[in-house]
Order: structure tokens, then sequence, then C-alpha cells
């Protein structure tokens, strides 16, 4: 089942960022302690997020101001409403977002008062998205000035996703959680946007010990350029176009919680790489960005708006 009528004869509407991608409830518990083995524990009332990577970071470009679409797939169950809700609420274009086929994705989240947690993933639906769903939307992607993706959908789909980009079209890689990826993939990324775990399990043992080291030795892979996140350092960028990797800074901020911070930088980074911004000024939007967002609690409530970006 598709999320719009594709009968409509009017041509596409052209959008700043299209996000393919998962999309999860997640379902957190608190207890005092995590059970082992063969033992049950009490915990506080379930509560019940939208979240997955991709999901998130429709959202948060869309409450930055982006014009921006989700290629998806839930269940037809209570978790694909509340994912398909969220999306609306922030503006999101959800036609894209393709239901049944299996349960919504669930992740499974136990938090203890230390804020440590243990997640087991139910990926679902995300699992059933498919490259001939990719193929089917090629007038999305087609409309689209920059598609951006992550590995919580099967790694075929993103190999067809790369394939299938729009005239034009720049592909934004996030490869998390990180798997061995294609070189077909690896060439298309402009950029590949990494954190410090995923920079060393993509470079393995030589992968060096400096944000410079892990740049050079991604951008060797055949990407058109890195982005490697940094936390509260900010972010490093290197353009194989030219130029050394440049550093950015982030700006001081009380981090409150950082789930989805991540995933608030790279949807600033691929809409404003959209606009023609170049990459280090990009980069620079993007971390004020992922600053903003761990003042909140949550991963989709913690994101900013734009005037909330402005008043850092």
């Amino acid at each position: 089942m598709h999320g719009n009528d594709d009968s409509a004869p009017l041509a596409p509407p052209r959008y700043d960022l299209l996000v393919v991608g998962s999309a999860n409830a997640d379902l957190v518990v608190g207890v005092d302690r995590r059970p082992g083995p063969g033992e049950t524990v009490l915990g506080s009332d379930l509560v019940v997020h939208p979240g997955g990577k991709g999901a998130n970071q429709a959202v948060a470009a869309a409450r930055l101001g982006a014009r921006t679409a989700l290629l998806a797939r839930v269940g037809d169950d209570a978790h694909g409403r509340l994912l398909r809700a969220s999306q609306q609420e922030a503006g999101v274009d959800t036609g894209g977002v393709l239901v049944g086929g299996a349960p919504t994705g669930v992740a499974l989240i136990t938090v203890d008062p230390s804020g440590d947690n243990s997640i087991v993933v139910s990926p679902g639906a995300n699992a059933r998205l498919t490259p001939e769903d990719i193929r089917a939307a090629g007038p999305l992607l087609a409309s689209a000035r920059v598609v951006s993706v992550q590995l919580e959908i099967p790694l075929d789909t993103v190999a067809e996703t790369a394939r299938a980009l729009g005239s034009g079209a720049r592909l934004v890689l996030n490869p998390s959680p990180p798997a061995p990826l294609p070189d077909e993939v690896l060439a298309a990324c402009d950029p590949l946007v990494v954190n410090e775990h995923e920079a060393r399990s993509i470079l393995g043992e030589g992968a060096g010990s400096t944000p410079e080291s892990w740049a050079r030795g991604l951008t060797a892979l055949g990407p058109r350029s890195v982005v490697i996140t940094l936390g509260a350092e900010g972010a490093l960028v290197c353009d194989t176009r030219g130029g050394a990797p440049v550093r950015v800074p982030s700006p001081r901020v009380d981090a409150v919680d950082t789930t989805g911070a991540g995933d608030a930088f790279t949807a600033a980074l691929a809409w404003r790489l959209g606009l023609g911004e170049e990459l280090e000024q990009a980069a620079a939007f993007a971390v004020r960005v992922g600053a903003a967002a761990v003042t909140r609690q949550g991963a989709q409530a913690s994101f900013p708006t734009i005037e909330q970006v402005a008043a850092l």
C-alpha cells in the first residue's frame, strides 16, 4: 500500500531533502537495575516515543524549515500510525511512507538510574523496505535535491537508493549501525557522515589516532567528501575536491541528553548542502543544530527550530 495517490497528474514537488530510512517506535522502561539471565525486575510505566534514524532525520530537517519527505516502511498498526502522525505534525511529506508487510519496527529500551541503557531492536517493517520500493518511488527520488540514508534498512536498498539518485542530486550517508559498504555506495557519498566509533569501525586497526587521520583514511575509500562528528568538539570536514581536513568548532552548551543529536546534525547538514552551501559552511550550521538538540531531553522532542538555533 502506498501512502499517496500515484495516479495524480501533477508533477512532484521539489524537496530540499528526501530521507530514505528507518522508522521505529521506541518503547522505554526505567528500571532500578537491568535484569540478569532468567530474572524479572519491575520497571516504570512504559513510554512510547517515535524514533528510528530515518524518521528522526526527517523530523529534524522539517522542524528547521526544510521541505522534507520520508521514504520508509511501517506496519499497519498503532506504532505505524504514531510514526506517521509525528512526521505530519513536524511538516514532513509522508506520501512515500509505505504501510504493511510486517509490524512496525520497535526498539525495546531499558534505562537504569545512571542513564545506562540496554536496547533490543526488532527491525520489523524496516527490513522489508526493498530495492523494488526504491525503484517504484522514482518520481520521489527525482524530485529531491539531497537524499539522506542510514543503515537501519537493508544494504541492498541503500545501494539501490545510490543508483536511483536524480540528476544532480547529492547522497548523504550515515553508516549507522556500521557495516561493510559496497564501492558503488562509497563512491556516491557526498558526504559520508560518521562519528568516532563508526570511523574506527570502517577503517579497522589502521585507523590512526586523530580525526584528521580518519578523514584521510575514509576519503581514500572513495567518498567525495567526509564529515566526522566529534561531540562537544564539533566536527571535522574533508572534501576530496581540494583542501586539507578542517575542524568546525561547536558552541559550548550544557548537555542534558545526546539522544538523536547525530540525526539532527546530519539532517541539518544535508539540508544546507541542498541549499548550495559549501561543506564547511553547512557543517558550521549543523554543529549548532546538534548543540541545541543536546540541551533538551529526548530525540525528536529535542530537535530545534531555526529560531532556537539562532538563539544559541
